[in-house]
């Protein structure tokens, strides 16, 4: 890929990743303690609305079990 190609394709990836890291944070927001298959519906469905489906599945799967695994971890105590 020669720089002009890279320039060319560099705003179409950014605004892809701002999609799906709308999708992530939409899904972190209403999937509070909810097991991964809630995680990874609530996340497909997201992308979705984002027009951001074209995610490996394999990343989807990744993000979700992060998500639910962020959101099931108890929080730590601060007032110590």
């Amino acid at each position: 890929m020669d720089h002009s190609e890279y320039e060319k394709a560099m705003p179409i990836v950014a605004a892809h990743m701002a999609k799906l890291e709308r999708a992530v944070d939409r899904t972190q927001s209403l999937t509070r303690r909810a097991p991964y298959a809630a995680v990874h519906k609530a996340l497909v469905e997201a992308l979705q609305d984002e027009d951001a489906q074209r995610v490996v599945p394999q990343v989807i799967e990744e993000l979700a079990r992060q998500i639910s695994e962020t959101l099931a971890s108890p929080r730590p105590d601060t007032h110590t």
